[in-house]
């Protein structure tokens, strides 16, 4: 590649990541741009970097300077955790720990065989499950909740049961409460652990960016602007409902949300990522298939007093887009409970 190339594809990538640094998460139609699959931001500026250098001369070099730049400046957006790969070693889990699982069902069977939809569930054998998409899309924007209480109840005797907003907590643990939330797509449900303690689980389904019709028409865009405000408003919604918990809590689900999307700030100042447990170094949730596994849109976070000793992806066996989120959690410490939680009646 002439370093003359090499220089001017340096210089677009560049400015595209001061558009990206600067815009992304401010205004809404970034949402679109940042879409990409995170592993470009150190992709590409290396390649750059590479080519730069391999062209010479003080213009190859000066592409080569631009790369290296870029790839520092943008690598945060990348996704990827070089703290998984040399992990410390954690503690073996507590007789009292709790295995949870976060997934996003990719509405509730409805493409795939109830049966073996139920079996995998059953398989996962979670003491806590937070499931999204409690639903059936229509396609067109819109989707409609169901009513699947009576087999949940069969399928799964030893668990209570809350519902509500198109999500649903499983759970062998006692539920306490069910606290109703500022954030209008999640589920707040109290845990009663043996030993009296509350953990607080907050299962989450943040809306997703746009709808899939044809960028050409101007409802793609109108779209994108008015789910960027309600991506807003659940955000804001979760960050006052957290903020309000004064018990140890675990947030999870699908937040619709890579690491190069703005609102990763957002998720960043809900509490503790666990991610580097993954062991992974580019750790992906969606689109398990192989050749498609550049996002991670679900995520999992604790609140102090909530320890995790492990975490990980597990494979959704083609039952969803979404591969499923592992846990073991256990409790250290605890708060004051909080004064101003509003309840709703629990279904359990």
């Amino acid at each position: 590649m002439p370093a003359q190339v090499a220089l001017c594809a340096a210089l677009v990538w560049s400015a595209f990541l001061v558009a990206h640094l600067l815009l992304n998460g401010r205004w809404w139609g970034w949402l679109l741009p940042s879409l990409i699959p995170p592993p470009l931001f150190v992709a590409v500026p290396a390649l750059l970097a590479l080519l730069g250098l391999l062209a010479g001369g003080r213009t190859g070099l000066t592409a080569a300077a631009l790369g290296a730049a870029a790839l520092a400046a943008g690598a945060r957006q990348s996704g990827i955790t070089p703290k998984a790969l040399h992990r410390g070693r954690t503690a073996a889990s507590p007789a009292d720990a709790v295995r949870l699982v976060s997934w996003n069902t990719q509405h509730w069977c409805q493409n795939t065989d109830p049966d073996r939809f139920y079996t995998f569930l059953r398989e996962l054998d979670a003491d806590v499950y937070l499931l999204q998409e409690y639903s059936h899309d229509h396609f067109d924007g819109t989707y409609e909740l169901i009513d699947d209480e009576s087999r949940l109840r069969a399928a799964f005797p030893e668990h209570q049961i809350a519902t509500a907003r198109g999500l649903v907590t499983l759970s062998r643990l006692p539920i306490g409460d069910v606290v109703e939330t500022a954030a209008r797509r999640t589920l707040r449900v109290d845990l009663q652990l043996p030993d009296r303690r509350v953990l607080s689980t907050f299962n989450v389904h943040i809306p997703v960016q746009l709808r899939l019709i044809s960028p050409l028409r101007a409802e793609f865009y109108r779209q994108v602007r008015q789910r960027a405000a309600d991506r807003k408003k659940e955000y804001e919604g979760l960050a006052a409902d957290v903020a309000d918990c004064r018990t140890p809590a675990l947030i999870a689900g699908d937040f619709n949300t890579s690491p190069a999307i703005g609102d990763a700030r957002r998720i960043a100042r809900l509490g503790k990522d666990a991610v580097r447990l993954t062991g992974r170094l580019y750790p992906t949730s969606w689109q398990p298939r192989p050749g498609m596994r550049w996002w991670r849109l679900d995520w999992l976070l604790t609140t102090p007093g909530a320890h995790v000793h492990s975490y990980r992806f597990r494979d959704p066996h083609g039952l969803s887009d979404h591969s499923v989120q592992e846990v073991t959690v256990s409790l250290r410490t605890t708060r004051p409970a909080g004064r101003h939680a509003r309840h709703l009646p629990p279904r359990h």
